[in-house]
């Protein structure tokens, strides 16, 4: 797996400060797209063992909130097995920070027993993330007034719960 960004002290992408690691790798191509240069698998560098204490050190400062992992794709079927052991060690090693995924794959049909993109390693990875954030970016419904989302379409999911945080917006 590969990595474009580690951003060490994130406020975008989800509530206060968190640290962001954007991953490489990206079949959905969406129209509008902030990061195309992510869609390929081989964009950044490598992701490695170093890579991984890394973030687990940047984790460990008092300030930081949790993880977002956002890319690219998380839930491509490449980058799931790295992701889902970096879940699995930030809640052992931190459980009182929280993590948040961004997904262009819906959580109730891609990503679930027979969906295009459930592997033995994504029940591994939802059940570390404590949001979702899912569905293609569509720019004919991009409003700049979303919370934590870029488009109507998209939705923020509690994964212990499964309540849409965010609903969306009507026009």
């Amino acid at each position: 797996m590969n990595y474009g960004a580690i951003k060490e002290v994130d406020i975008a992408n989800g509530p206060g400060v968190r640290v962001s690691l954007f991953v490489s790798g990206c079949r959905h191509h969406c129209k509008g797209c902030f990061q195309p240069e992510t869609w390929s698998f081989s964009y950044g560098q490598e992701y490695t063992d170093e890579t991984r204490d890394k973030i687990l050190e940047l984790l460990s400062a008092p300030y930081i909130e949790g993880l977002t992992l956002l890319g690219g794709e998380p839930f491509e079927p490449e980058n799931q097995p790295r992701l889902c052991e970096l879940v699995k060690l930030v809640k052992e090693k931190y459980p009182q920070k929280n993590i948040w995924c961004y997904t262009g794959y819906l959580y109730d049909v891609d990503l679930i027993p027979g969906g295009k993109v459930y592997t033995q390693d994504t029940d591994g990875m939802l059940s570390g993330i404590d949001v979702l954030v899912d569905g293609e970016f569509v720019q004919e419904l991009k409003d700049l007034t979303l919370v934590f989302r870029g488009s109507r379409n998209q939705r923020v999911i509690r994964l212990a719960d499964g309540e849409l945080l965010y609903q969306q917006k009507q026009k």
